[in-house]
């Protein structure tokens, strides 16, 4: 069982790095990286003042002790908080009390999960590094290569650069184009060899249909563009770079305290940067910039649509646990999980308060339907896989919640109504592979896998849709 959890955390930041087109680290620095982020969660827990924490799940021994449930029977131990109701007992029944709440709800997502931002953020220069023609995907397209520079005249011994490909139609070129941030690359995936062969868990991760659409091919044929991004330049997906990266340079090299932002809001953080960018592009519409992320990239993308209302919409892919999914659930994965020492980072340090043991999720003042609701009346999708049961495949998307997705957009939605928007418009988990977009939330369970690729072409449709409409 040791030995699984050992490859599951190799294989999860095998993936991470893999997202972010890079190369994965050395057997020696992933050590090295993985000592120095225990040395950093347990400093944070010691703060804390916890000294035990509740034991992760494992993903793939379906119905062995120690996994994560997958029957839907008991996932629901907690009611879920009514987000229109004050933290004083008061009900939200007008538009100016739900910026009261919204303050409020943002206030304990702050302290509690994402961690705060600075008061004093360095800020970011952009210049356009080159301009070329290029064919991606097999349509012609215009690719501009920018690079924003991050103020480090405070700290000099932290360098943060962000770069990026800005990719457009060049059937468009003189026209400003809708685009969506994380929509495609203009760079081949890398090959990494594979990890220690375990069942189930790498064919999961690629459990796609074999001919899945190109996201890059289908924004840039529906006269679309799309940013490429390495959110790992602005912070690396670990605890042991928290005093490195945005993160670092804002703190001058030292650790972060325990309601610090974590790597998701700088993710977020570095998302609302490019759109600094695109605003003065002159072949972007920037009232139509969207953001995508998927599985922890999800979650970032979220915390992004929350935090900079100038997103026109999102593509929130199985996110699950730290991002669409209700952490009252119990299913898939927990909250031992994303405390973990391959996980604690994505949050503030005062999250691990509700994984230590003896505590539970239902403890938070807060949950994740309250989070997607501070997007509203803005549109947002958000797209899931299936549970797989054959060995190979297993679980599929099942770790990351699709049905508590749902809930969470079902508890959400009121307030769209409440906005004169219209929320998910159902309160049934629908079939697989139904398309639910009637209001400005849209929900899709496909049958495949851990991959936003089947619901591509539906997301573009949805957003096609809001764009046209207001």
């Amino acid at each position: 069982m040791l030995q699984q959890r050992k490859i599951a955390a190799f294989l999860a930041l095998l993936v991470a790095f893999s997202a972010l087109s890079q190369a994965p680290p050395s057997a020696e620095d992933r050590a090295a990286i993985a000592a120095a982020s225990s040395r950093e969660r347990d400093r944070e827990l010691k703060l804390l003042g916890i000294t035990g924490m509740q034991p992760p799940a494992t993903a793939y021994d379906i119905g062995k002790p120690g996994n994560a449930n997958y029957d839907e029977s008991k996932a629901n131990p907690y009611p879920i908080p009514d987000v229109l109701t004050m933290n004083d007992g008061t009900k939200v029944t007008s538009p100016a009390q739900w910026q009261k709440r919204r303050a409020e709800l943002k206030a304990m997502f702050d302290e509690n999960v994402y961690g705060k931002y600075p008061a004093h953020i360095p800020k970011v220069t952009w210049s356009v590094d080159s301009v070329e023609p290029m064919t991606v995907q097999g349509v012609p397209a215009v690719v501009k290569h920018v690079t924003g520079h991050v103020d480090n005249s405070s700290y000099p011994a932290i360098t943060v650069d962000i770069h990026a490909d800005v990719v457009t139609p060049a059937a468009t070129k003189g026209k400003k184009v809708p685009v969506v941030i994380g929509g495609g690359t203009i760079r081949p995936r890398p090959v990494f060899p594979r990890p220690p062969a375990v069942p189930g868990q790498v064919a999961h991760l690629l459990s796609s249909p074999p001919d899945a659409p190109d996201p890059a091919k289908l924004l840039l044929e529906h006269g679309w563009g799309f940013v490429g991004r390495n959110s790992g330049e602005v912070q690396a997906d670990n605890g042991a770079g928290l005093d490195r990266g945005i993160i670092g340079l804002v703190n001058k090299g030292q650790p972060r305290a325990l309601d610090d932002w974590g790597v998701l809001r700088a993710w977020a953080w570095g998302d609302s940067r490019l759109l600094d960018y695109l605003e003065t592009d002159p072949d972007v519409d920037a009232k139509k910039v969207g953001v995508m992320g998927h599985s922890r990239g999800g979650k970032a993308a979220l915390v992004a649509l929350v935090d900079d209302p100038r997103f026109a919409i999102g593509f929130i892919s199985s996110s699950g646990a730290g991002g669409a999914d209700l952490y009252r659930r119990n299913y898939g994965e927990q909250m031992g999980n994303i405390a973990g020492v391959s996980e604690f980072h994505w949050f503030a340090g005062n999250f691990m308060k509700y994984a230590a043991a003896g505590h539970s999720a239902n403890e938070m003042p807060v949950d994740s339907h309250d989070f997607i609701a501070l997007v509203a009346p803005r549109p947002v999708f958000i797209g899931a896989g299936a549970l797989l049961t054959e060995s190979q495949y297993a679980p599929g998307d099942a770790w990351q919640d699709a049905q508590g997705m749902f809930m969470a957009a079902v508890a959400a939605s009121p307030v769209w109504n409440l906005l004169g928007a219209k929320g998910l418009g159902i309160t049934t988990f629908p079939p697989m592979g139904t398309l639910i977009d009637s209001g400005d939330i849209a929900f899709r369970q496909h049958q495949y896998g851990h991959t936003p690729a089947p619901n591509w072409p539906y997301f573009i449709a949805f957003a096609d849709k809001e764009f046209n409409r207001h």
